[in-house]
Protein backbone atom coordinates (compact mmCIF):
# COMPACT_ATOMS: atom_id res chain seq x y z
CA UNK A 1 0.00 0.00 0.00
CA UNK A 2 2.82 2.35 0.90
CA UNK A 3 4.57 1.77 -2.44
CA UNK A 4 1.29 2.39 -4.29
CA UNK A 5 0.76 5.65 -2.40
CA UNK A 6 4.27 6.81 -3.20
CA UNK A 7 3.75 6.00 -6.86
CA UNK A 8 0.47 7.95 -6.97
CA UNK A 9 2.09 10.94 -5.29
CA UNK A 10 4.93 10.81 -7.78
CA UNK A 11 2.49 10.83 -10.70
CA UNK A 12 0.52 13.68 -9.17
CA UNK A 13 3.73 15.60 -8.61
CA UNK A 14 4.70 15.10 -12.22
CA UNK A 15 1.24 16.29 -13.33
CA UNK A 16 1.48 19.43 -11.25
CA UNK A 17 4.92 20.11 -12.67
CA UNK A 18 3.63 19.77 -16.24
CA UNK A 19 0.69 22.05 -15.45
CA UNK A 20 2.99 24.67 -13.96
CA UNK A 21 5.25 24.38 -17.00
CA UNK A 22 2.30 24.88 -19.36
CA UNK A 23 1.10 27.90 -17.38
CA UNK A 24 4.60 29.34 -17.38
CA UNK A 25 4.62 29.17 -21.18
CA UNK A 26 1.74 31.63 -21.45
CA UNK A 27 3.10 35.02 -22.54
CA UNK A 28 1.51 38.16 -21.10
CA UNK A 29 1.28 40.86 -23.75
CA UNK A 30 -0.93 43.61 -25.19
CA UNK A 31 -2.78 44.08 -28.46
CA UNK A 32 -0.46 46.93 -29.47
CA UNK A 33 2.65 44.83 -28.82
CA UNK A 34 1.23 42.03 -30.99
CA UNK A 35 0.23 44.20 -33.95
CA UNK A 36 3.63 45.92 -33.82
CA UNK A 37 5.56 42.65 -34.38
CA UNK A 38 3.00 39.85 -34.85
CA UNK A 39 5.46 37.17 -36.02
CA UNK A 40 7.28 37.31 -32.66
CA UNK A 41 4.16 35.75 -31.12
CA UNK A 42 3.30 33.23 -33.85
CA UNK A 43 2.31 29.88 -32.34
CA UNK A 44 2.65 31.09 -28.75
CA UNK A 45 0.04 30.87 -26.03
CA UNK A 46 -0.68 34.42 -24.89
CA UNK A 47 -2.71 36.27 -22.28
CA UNK A 48 -4.18 39.64 -23.30
CA UNK A 49 -6.38 42.16 -21.55
CA UNK A 50 -8.45 43.54 -24.39
CA UNK A 51 -11.83 44.77 -25.53
CA UNK A 52 -13.69 42.62 -28.05
CA UNK A 53 -15.75 44.30 -30.75
CA UNK A 54 -18.22 42.48 -33.00
CA UNK A 55 -19.54 44.24 -36.10
CA UNK A 56 -20.68 43.69 -39.66
CA UNK A 57 -17.45 42.09 -40.89
CA UNK A 58 -15.27 42.22 -37.78
CA UNK A 59 -14.72 40.14 -34.64
CA UNK A 60 -11.64 41.70 -33.14
CA UNK A 61 -9.72 42.53 -29.99
CA UNK A 62 -8.62 46.12 -29.46
CA UNK A 63 -6.17 47.26 -26.82
CA UNK A 64 -8.00 47.93 -23.55
CA UNK A 65 -5.75 50.90 -22.71
CA UNK A 66 -4.96 52.43 -26.12
CA UNK A 67 -7.24 51.33 -29.03
CA UNK A 68 -5.17 53.28 -31.58
CA UNK A 69 -1.83 51.48 -31.71
CA UNK A 70 -0.68 53.58 -34.67
CA UNK A 71 -0.79 50.89 -37.38
CA UNK A 72 -2.98 50.29 -40.44
CA UNK A 73 -4.75 47.48 -38.57
CA UNK A 74 -4.98 48.15 -34.83
CA UNK A 75 -6.66 44.93 -33.76
CA UNK A 76 -6.29 41.16 -33.51
CA UNK A 77 -8.87 38.92 -35.17
CA UNK A 78 -10.65 36.67 -32.64
CA UNK A 79 -11.74 33.11 -33.37
CA UNK A 80 -13.13 30.19 -31.41
CA UNK A 81 -11.75 26.66 -31.88
CA UNK A 82 -13.55 24.56 -34.45
CA UNK A 83 -16.71 22.96 -33.10
CA UNK A 84 -17.38 25.58 -30.42
CA UNK A 85 -20.79 26.53 -31.84
CA UNK A 86 -20.68 29.95 -30.22
CA UNK A 87 -23.15 32.67 -31.16
CA UNK A 88 -20.93 35.77 -31.25
CA UNK A 89 -19.00 36.93 -34.29
CA UNK A 90 -19.32 39.04 -37.43
CA UNK A 91 -22.53 39.21 -39.44
CA UNK A 92 -20.72 38.64 -42.75
CA UNK A 93 -17.26 37.75 -43.95
CA UNK A 94 -15.28 36.83 -47.06
CA UNK A 95 -12.20 34.63 -46.81
CA UNK A 96 -9.77 34.02 -49.66
CA UNK A 97 -8.46 30.50 -50.28
CA UNK A 98 -6.40 28.70 -52.94
CA UNK A 99 -8.70 26.67 -55.18
CA UNK A 100 -8.11 23.05 -56.10
CA UNK A 101 -6.58 24.24 -59.38
CA UNK A 102 -4.39 26.92 -57.78
CA UNK A 103 -1.19 27.09 -59.86
CA UNK A 104 1.09 28.61 -57.25
CA UNK A 105 2.98 27.09 -54.36
CA UNK A 106 1.04 26.84 -51.12
CA UNK A 107 1.64 24.79 -47.98
CA UNK A 108 -1.19 24.78 -45.42
CA UNK A 109 0.08 25.79 -41.96
CA UNK A 110 0.38 23.25 -39.16
CA UNK A 111 -0.96 24.50 -35.82
CA UNK A 112 -1.32 23.07 -32.33
CA UNK A 113 -4.90 22.38 -31.29
CA UNK A 114 -6.70 24.54 -28.76
CA UNK A 115 -9.42 23.30 -26.40
CA UNK A 116 -11.84 25.99 -25.25
CA UNK A 117 -12.87 26.17 -21.61
CA UNK A 118 -16.63 26.69 -21.91
CA UNK A 119 -16.84 28.17 -18.45
CA UNK A 120 -19.55 30.41 -17.04
CA UNK A 121 -17.37 33.38 -18.00
CA UNK A 122 -17.16 32.20 -21.62
CA UNK A 123 -20.91 31.68 -21.86
CA UNK A 124 -21.50 35.20 -20.54
CA UNK A 125 -18.86 36.60 -22.90
CA UNK A 126 -20.33 34.86 -25.95
CA UNK A 127 -23.92 35.76 -25.05
CA UNK A 128 -23.16 39.45 -24.57
CA UNK A 129 -21.28 39.76 -27.88
CA UNK A 130 -24.02 37.91 -29.77
CA UNK A 131 -26.70 40.46 -28.87
CA UNK A 132 -27.65 42.99 -31.54
CA UNK A 133 -29.03 46.48 -31.16
CA UNK A 134 -32.80 46.16 -31.52
CA UNK A 135 -34.14 49.61 -30.65
CA UNK A 136 -34.83 52.37 -33.12
CA UNK A 137 -36.30 51.98 -36.58
CA UNK A 138 -33.36 52.59 -38.87
CA UNK A 139 -31.25 50.05 -40.73
CA UNK A 140 -28.41 49.37 -38.31
CA UNK A 141 -25.98 47.12 -40.19
CA UNK A 142 -23.87 44.81 -38.02
CA UNK A 143 -24.74 46.74 -34.87
CA UNK A 144 -23.82 44.85 -31.70
CA UNK A 145 -25.40 45.83 -28.39
CA UNK A 146 -22.26 45.37 -26.30
CA UNK A 147 -18.50 45.47 -26.44
CA UNK A 148 -16.76 43.35 -23.80
CA UNK A 149 -13.46 43.85 -21.99
CA UNK A 150 -11.91 40.64 -20.65
CA UNK A 151 -8.73 38.71 -20.04
CA UNK A 152 -8.27 36.39 -23.03
CA UNK A 153 -5.93 33.42 -23.30
CA UNK A 154 -5.28 31.44 -26.44
CA UNK A 155 -3.03 30.55 -29.34
CA UNK A 156 -1.68 33.48 -31.33
CA UNK A 157 -1.37 32.93 -35.10
CA UNK A 158 0.53 35.54 -37.09
CA UNK A 159 2.02 36.48 -40.46
CA UNK A 160 4.59 39.14 -41.28
CA UNK A 161 2.42 40.61 -44.05
CA UNK A 162 -1.33 40.20 -44.30
CA UNK A 163 -1.62 41.55 -47.84
CA UNK A 164 -2.37 39.11 -50.64
CA UNK A 165 0.67 38.48 -52.84
CA UNK A 166 0.28 39.20 -56.55
CA UNK A 167 2.47 38.69 -59.61
CA UNK A 168 3.23 41.37 -62.21
CA UNK A 169 -0.14 40.79 -63.88
CA UNK A 170 -2.04 41.28 -60.61
CA UNK A 171 -2.89 37.59 -60.19
CA UNK A 172 -3.03 36.32 -56.58
CA UNK A 173 -0.10 33.98 -55.99
CA UNK A 174 0.19 34.06 -52.19
CA UNK A 175 -2.05 34.42 -49.19
CA UNK A 176 -1.94 36.73 -46.22
CA UNK A 177 -3.58 36.87 -42.85
CA UNK A 178 -6.79 36.09 -41.03
CA UNK A 179 -10.40 37.12 -40.73
CA UNK A 180 -12.36 39.20 -43.18
CA UNK A 181 -10.49 39.61 -46.49
CA UNK A 182 -7.54 37.76 -44.84
CA UNK A 183 -6.51 41.27 -43.81
CA UNK A 184 -5.50 40.84 -40.16
CA UNK A 185 -1.85 39.94 -39.46
CA UNK A 186 -2.72 38.30 -36.13
CA UNK A 187 -5.45 35.99 -34.86
CA UNK A 188 -6.16 34.76 -31.33
CA UNK A 189 -7.81 31.34 -31.13
CA UNK A 190 -9.54 31.46 -27.77
CA UNK A 191 -8.72 28.98 -25.01
CA UNK A 192 -10.24 30.74 -21.99
CA UNK A 193 -11.80 34.01 -20.92
CA UNK A 194 -12.13 35.68 -17.51
CA UNK A 195 -12.78 39.05 -15.88
CA UNK A 196 -15.68 39.78 -18.23
CA UNK A 197 -16.86 43.40 -18.15
CA UNK A 198 -19.57 44.47 -20.63
CA UNK A 199 -20.22 47.99 -21.87
CA UNK A 200 -23.48 48.75 -23.63
CA UNK A 201 -22.89 50.77 -26.80
CA UNK A 202 -24.72 54.10 -26.88
CA UNK A 203 -27.14 54.32 -29.80
CA UNK A 204 -29.32 56.95 -28.12
CA UNK A 205 -28.72 59.65 -30.71
CA UNK A 206 -29.73 57.54 -33.68
CA UNK A 207 -32.63 55.93 -31.80
CA UNK A 208 -34.09 59.35 -31.04
CA UNK A 209 -33.61 60.49 -34.64
CA UNK A 210 -35.46 57.51 -36.12
CA UNK A 211 -38.16 57.04 -33.49
CA UNK A 212 -41.53 56.20 -34.99
CA UNK A 213 -40.27 55.49 -38.49
CA UNK A 214 -40.85 51.89 -39.67
CA UNK A 215 -37.99 49.89 -41.15
CA UNK A 216 -38.74 49.68 -44.90
CA UNK A 217 -38.42 46.62 -47.05
CA UNK A 218 -35.46 46.83 -49.39
CA UNK A 219 -37.14 47.22 -52.78
CA UNK A 220 -36.48 48.78 -56.14
CA UNK A 221 -38.91 51.48 -57.28
CA UNK A 222 -41.12 50.18 -60.08
CA UNK A 223 -39.39 46.78 -59.90
CA UNK A 224 -41.33 43.86 -61.31
CA UNK A 225 -40.20 41.52 -58.53
CA UNK A 226 -41.66 41.68 -55.04
CA UNK A 227 -39.67 43.63 -52.46
CA UNK A 228 -37.63 41.80 -49.86
CA UNK A 229 -40.05 41.54 -46.92
CA UNK A 230 -39.23 42.42 -43.32
CA UNK A 231 -38.45 39.43 -41.10
CA UNK A 232 -36.04 36.54 -41.56
CA UNK A 233 -33.83 36.82 -44.65
CA UNK A 234 -34.60 34.88 -47.77
CA UNK A 235 -32.89 31.55 -48.31
CA UNK A 236 -32.46 32.67 -51.91
CA UNK A 237 -29.50 35.09 -51.86
CA UNK A 238 -29.50 35.34 -55.64
CA UNK A 239 -33.07 36.62 -55.58
CA UNK A 240 -31.98 39.23 -53.06
CA UNK A 241 -29.04 40.18 -55.29
CA UNK A 242 -31.44 40.66 -58.20
CA UNK A 243 -33.38 43.16 -56.09
CA UNK A 244 -30.13 44.93 -55.14
CA UNK A 245 -29.18 45.25 -58.81
CA UNK A 246 -32.59 46.71 -59.71
CA UNK A 247 -32.31 49.16 -56.82
CA UNK A 248 -28.89 50.39 -57.89
CA UNK A 249 -29.92 50.71 -61.54
CA UNK A 250 -32.50 53.34 -60.52
CA UNK A 251 -29.77 55.61 -59.12
CA UNK A 252 -28.20 58.49 -61.10
CA UNK A 253 -25.00 57.61 -62.97
CA UNK A 254 -21.90 57.90 -60.80
CA UNK A 255 -18.72 56.04 -59.89
CA UNK A 256 -20.47 54.79 -56.74
CA UNK A 257 -23.31 53.37 -58.82
CA UNK A 258 -20.81 51.52 -61.03
CA UNK A 259 -19.13 50.11 -57.91
CA UNK A 260 -22.43 48.91 -56.52
CA UNK A 261 -23.42 47.17 -59.76
CA UNK A 262 -20.05 45.37 -59.87
CA UNK A 263 -20.48 44.35 -56.22
CA UNK A 264 -23.87 42.76 -56.86
CA UNK A 265 -22.50 40.98 -59.95
CA UNK A 266 -19.41 39.63 -58.15
CA UNK A 267 -21.24 36.49 -57.05
CA UNK A 268 -22.08 35.49 -60.60
CA UNK A 269 -25.24 33.63 -61.45
CA UNK A 270 -26.58 30.78 -59.38
CA UNK A 271 -24.73 27.50 -60.14
CA UNK A 272 -22.22 29.40 -62.28
CA UNK A 273 -19.21 28.21 -60.23
CA UNK A 274 -17.20 31.37 -60.68
CA UNK A 275 -15.17 30.77 -57.52
CA UNK A 276 -17.43 32.81 -55.24
CA UNK A 277 -19.54 30.82 -52.79
CA UNK A 278 -22.40 31.96 -50.55
CA UNK A 279 -23.15 30.16 -47.30
CA UNK A 280 -25.27 30.90 -44.23
CA UNK A 281 -24.02 30.22 -40.73
CA UNK A 282 -21.72 31.51 -38.01
CA UNK A 283 -18.37 32.97 -38.93
CA UNK A 284 -16.48 32.76 -35.66
CA UNK A 285 -14.35 29.59 -35.79
CA UNK A 286 -10.79 28.84 -36.86
CA UNK A 287 -11.29 25.79 -39.05
CA UNK A 288 -8.22 24.08 -40.58
CA UNK A 289 -10.17 23.56 -43.81
CA UNK A 290 -10.27 27.33 -44.33
CA UNK A 291 -6.45 27.41 -44.52
CA UNK A 292 -6.20 24.27 -46.64
CA UNK A 293 -6.29 24.03 -50.43
CA UNK A 294 -9.93 24.11 -51.53
CA UNK A 295 -11.86 21.18 -52.91
CA UNK A 296 -13.30 23.13 -55.87
CA UNK A 297 -11.80 24.72 -58.97
CA UNK A 298 -12.10 28.40 -59.84
CA UNK A 299 -11.55 30.31 -63.10
CA UNK A 300 -8.52 32.10 -61.62
CA UNK A 301 -7.50 29.43 -59.11
CA UNK A 302 -8.85 31.44 -56.16
CA UNK A 303 -11.91 30.83 -53.97
CA UNK A 304 -13.84 33.63 -52.28
CA UNK A 305 -15.87 32.08 -49.48
CA UNK A 306 -18.65 34.42 -48.35
CA UNK A 307 -20.58 33.55 -45.19
CA UNK A 308 -23.59 35.39 -43.77
CA UNK A 309 -25.12 35.05 -40.31
CA UNK A 310 -28.83 35.24 -41.05
CA UNK A 311 -29.69 35.77 -37.37
CA UNK A 312 -27.99 39.17 -37.58
CA UNK A 313 -29.25 40.14 -41.04
CA UNK A 314 -32.97 40.53 -40.71
CA UNK A 315 -35.23 42.42 -43.13
CA UNK A 316 -33.30 44.69 -45.52
CA UNK A 317 -29.93 43.99 -43.90
CA UNK A 318 -29.15 40.87 -45.93
CA UNK A 319 -29.25 42.83 -49.19
CA UNK A 320 -26.93 45.47 -47.75
CA UNK A 321 -24.54 42.81 -46.43
CA UNK A 322 -24.46 41.07 -49.82
CA UNK A 323 -23.61 44.38 -51.48
CA UNK A 324 -20.90 45.09 -48.88
CA UNK A 325 -19.16 41.71 -49.18
CA UNK A 326 -19.61 41.74 -52.97
CA UNK A 327 -17.60 44.97 -53.08
CA UNK A 328 -14.83 43.25 -51.09
CA UNK A 329 -14.78 40.37 -53.58
CA UNK A 330 -14.57 42.80 -56.51
CA UNK A 331 -11.71 44.77 -54.95
CA UNK A 332 -9.77 41.63 -54.06
CA UNK A 333 -10.31 39.81 -57.33
CA UNK A 334 -9.94 42.64 -59.83
CA UNK A 335 -8.50 45.70 -58.07
CA UNK A 336 -8.13 48.94 -59.96
CA UNK A 337 -4.46 49.61 -60.83
CA UNK A 338 -4.24 52.28 -58.13
CA UNK A 339 -5.67 49.87 -55.53
CA UNK A 340 -3.25 46.96 -56.00
CA UNK A 341 -1.69 46.33 -52.60
CA UNK A 342 -3.90 48.98 -50.98
CA UNK A 343 -4.56 48.73 -47.22
CA UNK A 344 -7.86 47.27 -45.97
CA UNK A 345 -9.13 50.73 -45.00
CA UNK A 346 -9.70 51.53 -48.65
CA UNK A 347 -11.76 48.38 -49.23
CA UNK A 348 -13.85 49.00 -46.11
CA UNK A 349 -14.53 52.57 -47.14
CA UNK A 350 -15.62 51.56 -50.65
CA UNK A 351 -17.90 48.81 -49.31
CA UNK A 352 -19.76 51.25 -47.06
CA UNK A 353 -20.16 53.63 -50.00
CA UNK A 354 -21.81 50.78 -51.92
CA UNK A 355 -24.12 50.21 -48.94
CA UNK A 356 -25.08 53.88 -48.98
CA UNK A 357 -26.03 53.81 -52.66
CA UNK A 358 -28.07 50.64 -52.11
CA UNK A 359 -29.81 52.04 -49.04
CA UNK A 360 -30.74 55.33 -50.70
CA UNK A 361 -32.01 53.59 -53.83
CA UNK A 362 -34.01 51.15 -51.72
CA UNK A 363 -35.79 53.87 -49.81
CA UNK A 364 -34.00 53.35 -46.49
CA UNK A 365 -34.06 56.66 -44.65
CA UNK A 366 -31.44 56.01 -41.97
CA UNK A 367 -28.37 53.79 -42.27
CA UNK A 368 -26.27 53.32 -39.16
CA UNK A 369 -22.89 51.63 -38.79
CA UNK A 370 -21.76 49.62 -35.71
CA UNK A 371 -21.07 51.84 -32.75
CA UNK A 372 -23.86 54.28 -33.63
CA UNK A 373 -22.13 56.14 -36.49
CA UNK A 374 -24.53 57.60 -39.06
CA UNK A 375 -23.73 56.87 -42.70
CA UNK A 376 -26.99 58.08 -44.21
CA UNK A 377 -29.81 60.22 -42.88
CA UNK A 378 -32.51 61.36 -45.29
CA UNK A 379 -33.19 64.44 -43.15
CA UNK A 380 -29.70 65.86 -43.72
CA UNK A 381 -29.72 69.05 -45.85
CA UNK A 382 -28.82 68.24 -49.46
CA UNK A 383 -25.89 70.65 -49.48
CA UNK A 384 -24.14 68.92 -46.56
CA UNK A 385 -24.98 65.24 -47.16
CA UNK A 386 -21.67 64.26 -48.75
CA UNK A 387 -19.67 65.96 -46.01
CA UNK A 388 -21.73 64.35 -43.25
CA UNK A 389 -21.46 60.90 -44.82
CA UNK A 390 -17.69 61.30 -45.22
CA UNK A 391 -17.30 62.47 -41.62
CA UNK A 392 -19.34 59.59 -40.23
CA UNK A 393 -17.41 57.04 -42.27
CA UNK A 394 -14.04 58.47 -41.25
CA UNK A 395 -14.97 58.35 -37.55
CA UNK A 396 -16.26 54.81 -37.88
CA UNK A 397 -13.17 53.49 -39.65
CA UNK A 398 -10.75 54.94 -37.12
CA UNK A 399 -12.75 54.53 -33.90
CA UNK A 400 -14.79 51.39 -34.49
CA UNK A 401 -13.13 49.41 -37.29
CA UNK A 402 -9.71 50.31 -35.80
CA UNK A 403 -8.14 51.09 -39.16
CA UNK A 404 -5.68 53.94 -39.79
CA UNK A 405 -4.45 55.65 -42.94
Amino acid sequence: MKRWTVAVLAILGCGCSLLAQAQAQIVDTTVCDVVKKPVLFDGKMVRIKGTVVSGLDEFVIKDAADPNCGFQVNAIWLAYPQGTKGKAGPAAIVQVQPAKNFSGQYTPPSRISVALDKSKDFKQFDSLLAQTHQKGADACLGCARYEVTATLEGRLDAVSDANLKRDASGKIVGFGGFGNMNSYPARLVLQSVSDVTPKEIDYTKIDDATKGDPVPALSAPNAQSAPLPPGPPSNDPYGTLEIVQKIVQTMPDSAAKDQALKAAAAYGKEREHNGVTIAFGTTNEAAPKDEAIGTKDSPDGILFNCTFNSDKLQGPLLGLALAHIGEHVTELRNPAPQNVGAPPILFESDAWVVDTVTAIGGGIRFLTMPGGYELWNSTWPSASRNDQMAAGLKDFLSNEALLSQ
